[in-house]
């Protein structure tokens, strides 16, 4: 089926809000090796409760968001295509970097982590026996931090006949009746779905990430996708979020409160009542991690909307930029904290130059050693250098994003 072809305007803030969500992330990894009672790949001897807050607030909506931007942009990139064309693009653009982060990227982390808990071997030892370990914590083979890669294709190809229809004229009665939403605060109904899911089933099935195994999570992150999706459809709900950004702020600031105040003061549920697994507050108390998430996502969106709506030169590099750097950032976090852990400078030391050395050191193998070339670029998961154009003209074209989390035309 053949999708419309309305033209849409670029949206400026989903970018902003992208590549921050993205420096979101190297600031969250950088942290781990460092958070009081976590389990990383890499570990400082000395930990931090203050790193531990960080991460847990992080960790509530850091995904969520980049979901449901991850949403927005299947929209975008079915303006011009067939569903064929669309899963076509999204194998090429997701499933190659997945590959290449298999055998390429993600095994020097695991390597590492191994040689923590006593492998001897050198690297290229290791490399040979990991085809025959098995799949991650187990063996040897994972895709670590590219599950998100995976789970967006899953998704994308699942969905794929769904969001074929939405934007094509005969879901045009479908987009219209979505107003309905924009009323008051309706909007916030899409998030129900999302806490229903948490709550029902968080407690029992914890976060794999394997796919597989994911029985909870796999249908939560889907639960942000999909609104995310919906939203940009359907432009009157992206304003009503605008509208209603100072009301998922308090949400937002109200219920991470609340969370903390029962951390803090060990009244968890798990903690303070004797029957926990079958009291209802107990669900009660799950549910609000998930209405946390959904406050700080929208919240991102609202105010995101209202003042970062606004192009900027350097905006078309950071998009084509985003993409590679989240490939490769986390191979450099853990290769450079197994040195970084080893020294006796501060915490806080130690976690400036992990964030400072990863930027610099991604952006730099980004924009001279991918970018530059279309082997890389296609492996990476970028769009092509167009052949006749000169390299001026090329940057001029590239104001549509690159990759998975990027609205390409």
């Amino acid at each position: 089926m053949q999708t419309h072809t309305t033209a849409t305007t670029r949206q400026a803030y989903l970018d902003w809000l992208r590549i921050l969500a993205i420096f979101g992330v190297l600031v969250f990894h950088s942290a781990m090796p460092f958070g009081a009672e976590l389990e990383w790949h890499i570990r400082n001897k000395e930990t931090s409760n203050i790193f531990l807050e960080m991460i847990h607030w992080m960790h509530l909506f850091r995904m969520p968001l980049l979901f449901f931007i991850s949403g927005t942009v299947s929209y975008f990139m079915l303006q011009h295509r067939t569903g064929g064309g669309f899963i076509g693009l999204r194998m090429r653009r997701l499933l190659i970097p997945v590959i290449l982060g298999i055998l390429v990227i993600v095994p020097p982390q695991v390597y590492l982590e191994r040689v923590t808990q006593g492998f001897k071997g050198n690297f290229w030892q290791f490399y040979s026996q990991m085809f025959t370990t098995g799949v991650y914590p187990k063996g040897n083979m994972s895709w670590h931090h590219l599950w998100f890669v995976v789970y967006l294709l899953i998704y994308d190809i699942l969905f794929a006949p769904v969001f074929v229809w939405i934007v094509s004229d005969k879901g045009a009665a479908f987009r219209r009746a979505l107003q309905w939403l924009e009323k008051g605060k309706r909007v916030y109904l899409l998030t129900l779905p999302g806490i229903a899911i948490y709550a029902g089933l968080a407690r029992q099935f914890h976060e794999t990430n394997d796919l597989v195994h994911d029985y909870c999570y796999f249908f939560y992150w889907l639960s942000f996708l999909l609104p995310g999706f919906l939203c940009i459809a359907q432009p009157a709900l992206m304003n009503s979020l605008e509208r209603n950004r100072r009301t998922s702020f308090l949400v937002a600031l109200a219920s991470i409160v609340a969370i903390n105040y029962f951390r803090w003061n060990n009244v968890e549920p798990w903690d303070a009542l004797p029957n926990w697994m079958y009291d209802p507050r107990t669900y009660a108390y799950i549910a609000l991690n998930a209405i946390c998430a959904w406050g700080w996502v929208l919240t991102a969106i609202g105010y995101g909307k209202k003042y970062l709506d606004k192009p900027h030169p350097s905006l078309n590099y950071l998009n084509q930029a985003v993409y590679p750097f989240y490939i490769l950032h986390q191979t450099i976090i853990v290769i450079l904290a197994y040195y970084v852990v080893q020294t006796s400078d501060t915490i806080g030391t130690k976690y400036l130059f992990i964030v400072i050395t990863t930027f610099i050191l991604s952006m730099g193998i980004f924009h001279l050693l991918i970018k530059p070339y279309p082997v890389c670029r296609f492996l990476f998961g970028m769009k092509p250098l167009a052949k006749k154009e000169n390299k001026q003209q090329q940057e001029a074209k590239e104001t549509t994003a690159e990759g998975i989390l990027l609205p390409v035309s």
